[in-house]
């Protein structure tokens, strides 16, 4: 047993994700009627401890996103169980599910978007303390000075309006928010894609930080493996609504073993000289969620493909030390 799968069997499981699915119904006709679904999500199992980050990753359309709206019943899903701190999400009525908001935080994609234009920092922080009447009045604004230093803004940024601020600035306020009601669990949707280079890395930085300070928990959605190889503990592969691999950070990129995950790796850009990569072009466009193929969703576009390929959904076994692959080829 490795020292990382020792660790992460002591400490203590926060979320637990069973059989989740999300179909979008597909309208058509006169009378509107559903005529298909859009499987988005289509039988997802997962598990997440206290304190760790868990990345997933995969091309535009794999469900990723879906999967953390989902979990935050931003989305309601159409089957499946998940279980947060022992309790499942699905069960709660909109009061039950309010109260454990509060442990469930987002930051999204797109800061400018997720920030109110016509509020300050200030009202920003505090809609969100007033919400979850977390402190009483009195406190409110000590605490958030303190969200502006936990994630590097000055003081007097209370007072001015998101459009004053650069994209990576206003990503802290989104961070700051998320913060404010002492989560557990807070979902990175893309927290990070809109930014430059540089400003990536310094936001990556301050979540990471902020992560030791307070034992925080991250469910980070990305299509970027590079940041994914920075800021992940374990990592998620998705291909069209499906998990077709998890393993550790160090194992998946070391030894990946589904031909999907060997290509996401193979398109990283070699940064060192001596460094040599064999790209694999995966050729094909991704089937349509909408009518996936049957058997494996990757046998049309996988290089390796056999005959058991097309016609049997391949199950997501354990190889090796928590290393989960979902292929016919690998034993």
């Amino acid at each position: 047993m490795s020292v990382q799968t020792q660790v992460a069997q002591d400490k203590e499981l926060l979320l637990d994700v069973k059989n989740l699915k999300q179909h979008f119904p597909v309208k058509g006709g006169l009378l509107g009627r559903t005529i298909n679904h859009v499987k988005a999500v289509d039988g997802v199992d997962f598990q997440m401890n206290e304190g760790e980050t868990l990345s997933i990753v995969g091309e535009s359309g794999c469900g990723k996103s879906t999967t953390g709206r989902a979990i935050l019943r931003l989305d309601n899903p159409t089957d499946g169980e998940i279980y947060f701190q022992g309790q499942n999400l699905l069960k709660l009525n909109k009061k039950e599910m309010r109260k454990v908001r509060k442990d469930l935080q987002v930051i999204f994609q797109d800061p400018f978007a997720s920030l109110n234009p016509r509020q300050t920092i200030k009202s920003i922080l505090y809609e969100a303390l007033s919400i979850q009447n977390v402190l009483p009045k009195a406190k409110r604004l000590e605490r958030i000075y303190e969200l502006l230093e936990h994630v590097g803004l000055p003081a007097d940024s209370i007072h001015r309006y998101p459009h004053e601020f650069s994209g990576g600035q206003r990503q802290r306020i989104g961070i700051a928010r998320a913060l404010a009601v002492d989560p557990k669990l807070i979902i990175c949707d893309e927290a990070v894609s809109a930014l430059d280079v540089s400003v990536q890395a310094q936001v990556l930085n301050l979540l990471k930080s902020l992560q030791n300070q307070f034992n925080l928990t991250f469910l980070f959605i990305a299509h970027d493996l590079g940041v994914v190889r920075h800021i992940s503990d374990r990592v998620i592969v998705m291909y069209l609504g499906k998990i077709v691999e998890i393993a550790d950070k160090k194992t998946l990129f070391q030894s990946p073993q589904h031909p999907y995950t060997k290509a996401l790796l193979s398109a990283i850009p070699v940064t060192k000289k001596e460094e040599k990569r064999e790209r694999i072009v995966l050729e094909g466009d991704v089937p349509s969620p909408i009518n996936p193929p049957e058997g494996c969703r990757f046998h049309n576009r996988c290089p390796l493909a056999v005959d058991a390929c097309k016609t049997q959904v391949p199950p997501l076994r354990n190889i090796e030390n928590g290393h989960q692959v979902a292929c016919h080829l690998v034993s």
